[in-house]
Protein backbone atom coordinates (compact mmCIF):
# COMPACT_ATOMS: atom_id res chain seq x y z
CA UNK A 1 0.00 0.00 0.00
CA UNK A 2 1.28 3.69 -0.94
CA UNK A 3 1.73 5.42 2.23
CA UNK A 4 -0.07 8.79 2.39
CA UNK A 5 -0.89 11.63 5.40
CA UNK A 6 -4.31 12.26 6.42
CA UNK A 7 -4.94 15.86 7.40
CA UNK A 8 -8.34 17.43 8.38
CA UNK A 9 -8.71 20.65 6.72
CA UNK A 10 -10.41 23.78 8.00
CA UNK A 11 -10.91 22.98 11.35
CA UNK A 12 -13.04 24.22 13.91
CA UNK A 13 -11.81 26.50 17.07
CA UNK A 14 -11.63 23.38 19.20
CA UNK A 15 -9.74 21.71 16.38
CA UNK A 16 -12.63 19.41 15.23
CA UNK A 17 -14.67 18.98 12.19
CA UNK A 18 -12.24 19.87 8.86
CA UNK A 19 -12.47 17.98 5.26
CA UNK A 20 -10.55 14.88 5.41
CA UNK A 21 -7.58 14.90 2.83
CA UNK A 22 -5.36 12.51 1.98
CA UNK A 23 -1.48 13.54 0.71
CA UNK A 24 0.68 11.47 -1.06
CA UNK A 25 4.35 13.12 -0.04
CA UNK A 26 6.25 10.72 -2.61
CA UNK A 27 4.06 11.59 -5.70
CA UNK A 28 6.32 9.17 -8.07
CA UNK A 29 5.63 6.26 -6.62
CA UNK A 30 2.15 6.46 -8.94
CA UNK A 31 3.44 8.66 -11.61
CA UNK A 32 0.47 7.63 -14.01
CA UNK A 33 -2.37 9.64 -13.93
CA UNK A 34 -5.11 6.61 -13.70
CA UNK A 35 -3.29 4.96 -11.36
CA UNK A 36 -3.85 7.59 -9.06
CA UNK A 37 -7.45 8.45 -9.96
CA UNK A 38 -7.54 4.68 -9.37
CA UNK A 39 -6.45 5.69 -6.03
CA UNK A 40 -7.80 8.51 -5.20
CA UNK A 41 -10.91 6.33 -5.84
CA UNK A 42 -10.05 3.65 -3.30
CA UNK A 43 -9.38 6.09 -0.59
CA UNK A 44 -12.53 8.24 -1.09
CA UNK A 45 -11.95 11.40 0.10
CA UNK A 46 -12.88 14.41 -1.41
CA UNK A 47 -9.64 15.01 -2.55
CA UNK A 48 -6.44 13.40 -2.55
CA UNK A 49 -3.09 15.47 -3.33
CA UNK A 50 -0.02 13.71 -5.22
CA UNK A 51 3.49 15.27 -4.57
CA UNK A 52 5.59 15.26 -7.56
CA UNK A 53 7.93 18.12 -6.38
CA UNK A 54 7.86 18.94 -2.38
CA UNK A 55 10.89 21.26 -2.65
CA UNK A 56 9.17 23.44 -5.41
CA UNK A 57 5.39 22.60 -3.82
CA UNK A 58 4.26 20.92 -7.10
CA UNK A 59 1.00 18.48 -6.82
CA UNK A 60 -1.32 17.05 -8.61
CA UNK A 61 -5.00 17.09 -7.53
CA UNK A 62 -7.87 14.23 -7.51
CA UNK A 63 -11.28 13.69 -6.51
CA UNK A 64 -12.13 10.04 -6.40
CA UNK A 65 -13.78 10.48 -9.97
CA UNK A 66 -11.79 13.38 -11.85
CA UNK A 67 -8.60 15.39 -11.73
CA UNK A 68 -9.01 19.15 -10.58
CA UNK A 69 -6.42 22.01 -11.57
CA UNK A 70 -7.50 23.75 -8.67
CA UNK A 71 -8.78 23.11 -5.19
CA UNK A 72 -9.21 25.23 -1.93
CA UNK A 73 -8.81 22.70 1.06
CA UNK A 74 -6.33 20.71 -0.98
CA UNK A 75 -3.72 23.58 -1.51
CA UNK A 76 -4.07 24.55 2.44
CA UNK A 77 -3.85 21.39 3.85
CA UNK A 78 -0.61 20.52 1.62
CA UNK A 79 0.85 23.95 1.79
CA UNK A 80 0.51 23.55 5.67
CA UNK A 81 2.30 19.72 5.44
CA UNK A 82 4.99 20.81 3.48
CA UNK A 83 5.49 24.23 4.76
CA UNK A 84 6.45 26.35 1.36
CA UNK A 85 6.07 29.71 0.71
CA UNK A 86 3.81 28.83 -2.93
CA UNK A 87 2.58 25.57 -4.19
CA UNK A 88 2.46 24.78 -8.23
CA UNK A 89 -0.81 23.63 -9.72
CA UNK A 90 -1.74 22.98 -13.05
CA UNK A 91 -4.40 25.91 -12.80
CA UNK A 92 -1.01 28.10 -11.66
CA UNK A 93 1.05 29.33 -8.76
CA UNK A 94 -0.71 29.53 -5.37
CA UNK A 95 0.76 31.77 -2.34
CA UNK A 96 0.91 30.33 1.15
CA UNK A 97 1.60 31.87 4.50
CA UNK A 98 0.83 30.56 7.98
CA UNK A 99 0.38 32.70 11.19
CA UNK A 100 0.98 30.10 13.72
CA UNK A 101 -2.99 29.20 13.96
CA UNK A 102 -4.46 29.54 10.43
CA UNK A 103 -2.57 28.35 7.05
CA UNK A 104 -3.61 30.54 4.39
CA UNK A 105 -3.59 30.28 0.54
CA UNK A 106 -4.31 33.03 -2.19
CA UNK A 107 -5.80 32.33 -5.57
CA UNK A 108 -8.14 34.39 -8.04
CA UNK A 109 -11.35 33.12 -7.71
CA UNK A 110 -11.97 32.50 -11.78
CA UNK A 111 -9.65 29.71 -10.80
CA UNK A 112 -12.27 28.16 -9.18
CA UNK A 113 -14.79 24.99 -10.70
CA UNK A 114 -18.09 26.80 -11.31
CA UNK A 115 -20.78 26.57 -8.24
CA UNK A 116 -24.19 27.32 -8.00
CA UNK A 117 -24.30 29.66 -4.54
CA UNK A 118 -27.98 29.48 -3.69
CA UNK A 119 -28.80 32.21 -1.23
CA UNK A 120 -31.55 31.27 1.76
CA UNK A 121 -32.91 34.07 4.08
CA UNK A 122 -31.64 32.27 7.77
CA UNK A 123 -29.30 29.36 8.84
CA UNK A 124 -31.83 27.30 9.79
CA UNK A 125 -33.12 27.10 6.70
CA UNK A 126 -29.50 25.82 5.17
CA UNK A 127 -29.32 23.43 8.77
CA UNK A 128 -32.76 21.46 6.68
CA UNK A 129 -31.70 20.88 3.42
CA UNK A 130 -31.62 17.34 2.24
CA UNK A 131 -28.84 16.61 0.17
CA UNK A 132 -30.16 16.87 -3.60
CA UNK A 133 -29.88 14.57 -5.87
CA UNK A 134 -27.05 14.23 -8.28
CA UNK A 135 -26.30 16.73 -11.21
CA UNK A 136 -26.08 20.46 -9.96
CA UNK A 137 -23.15 21.89 -7.77
CA UNK A 138 -24.61 23.85 -5.21
CA UNK A 139 -23.17 26.41 -2.26
CA UNK A 140 -25.73 26.68 0.30
CA UNK A 141 -25.52 29.59 2.28
CA UNK A 142 -27.14 32.43 4.61
CA UNK A 143 -26.19 35.48 7.03
CA UNK A 144 -25.13 34.64 10.46
CA UNK A 145 -24.60 38.13 10.81
CA UNK A 146 -24.22 40.19 7.93
CA UNK A 147 -22.40 42.90 9.61
CA UNK A 148 -19.71 40.60 11.02
CA UNK A 149 -19.14 38.86 7.85
CA UNK A 150 -20.21 35.94 9.13
CA UNK A 151 -22.09 32.94 7.17
CA UNK A 152 -23.55 29.77 7.82
CA UNK A 153 -22.78 27.05 4.69
CA UNK A 154 -23.28 23.92 3.34
CA UNK A 155 -21.80 22.62 -0.01
CA UNK A 156 -23.15 19.28 -2.13
CA UNK A 157 -21.07 18.38 -5.16
CA UNK A 158 -24.01 17.12 -7.03
CA UNK A 159 -21.29 14.25 -7.71
CA UNK A 160 -22.28 10.61 -8.44
CA UNK A 161 -19.19 9.34 -6.00
CA UNK A 162 -20.26 8.92 -2.39
CA UNK A 163 -19.16 12.59 -1.46
CA UNK A 164 -22.90 13.82 -1.11
CA UNK A 165 -21.72 16.91 1.14
CA UNK A 166 -18.64 18.47 1.56
CA UNK A 167 -17.45 19.21 4.60
CA UNK A 168 -15.49 22.54 3.79
CA UNK A 169 -14.65 23.91 0.67
CA UNK A 170 -12.56 26.46 -0.37
CA UNK A 171 -13.08 26.76 -3.99
CA UNK A 172 -16.82 27.81 -3.22
CA UNK A 173 -15.81 30.01 -0.42
CA UNK A 174 -13.48 31.59 -2.82
CA UNK A 175 -16.65 32.32 -5.20
CA UNK A 176 -18.64 33.51 -2.35
CA UNK A 177 -16.20 35.95 -1.20
CA UNK A 178 -15.60 37.40 -4.94
CA UNK A 179 -19.63 37.59 -5.60
CA UNK A 180 -20.24 39.35 -2.01
CA UNK A 181 -16.56 41.15 -2.57
CA UNK A 182 -15.90 41.28 1.48
CA UNK A 183 -13.85 38.79 3.61
CA UNK A 184 -16.13 36.28 5.53
CA UNK A 185 -15.84 34.02 8.48
CA UNK A 186 -17.52 30.99 6.89
CA UNK A 187 -19.13 27.97 9.36
CA UNK A 188 -19.41 25.45 6.93
CA UNK A 189 -20.91 21.56 7.46
CA UNK A 190 -20.82 19.73 10.86
CA UNK A 191 -18.51 22.90 12.68
CA UNK A 192 -15.82 23.70 9.71
CA UNK A 193 -14.52 27.21 9.91
CA UNK A 194 -12.97 29.55 6.71
CA UNK A 195 -11.98 32.63 6.47
CA UNK A 196 -11.60 34.35 3.54
CA UNK A 197 -9.87 37.93 2.49
CA UNK A 198 -10.26 39.92 -0.53
CA UNK A 199 -6.89 41.29 -1.46
CA UNK A 200 -5.85 44.67 -3.55
CA UNK A 201 -4.18 42.52 -6.59
CA UNK A 202 -7.68 41.07 -7.25
CA UNK A 203 -6.54 37.68 -5.77
CA UNK A 204 -8.74 36.21 -2.36
CA UNK A 205 -6.83 34.65 0.62
CA UNK A 206 -8.39 31.78 2.45
CA UNK A 207 -7.24 30.29 5.26
CA UNK A 208 -7.96 27.41 8.07
CA UNK A 209 -6.64 25.18 10.86
CA UNK A 210 -4.87 22.22 9.51
CA UNK A 211 -4.26 18.96 11.80
CA UNK A 212 -2.79 15.62 10.85
CA UNK A 213 -4.58 12.55 12.22
CA UNK A 214 -2.32 9.71 12.59
CA UNK A 215 -4.41 6.80 14.04
CA UNK A 216 -6.37 6.00 11.13
CA UNK A 217 -7.03 2.11 10.85
CA UNK A 218 -5.51 0.32 8.38
CA UNK A 219 -2.98 2.73 7.03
Amino acid sequence: MTDYDVLRVFCGPSGGHGNQLGVVREGGRIPEPERRQEFAAKLGFSETVFVDDPERGAIDIYTPTLRLPFAGHPCVGTGWLLDVPELVTPAGVVGVRDDGEFTWIEAPADWAPPRTLRQYATPEEVDALAVPPPGEWVYAWSWQDESAGRVRARAFPGRDDGIAEDEATGAAALLLTAHLGRALNISQGRGSQLLTAPQLDGLIEVGGRVRLLTDLPGR
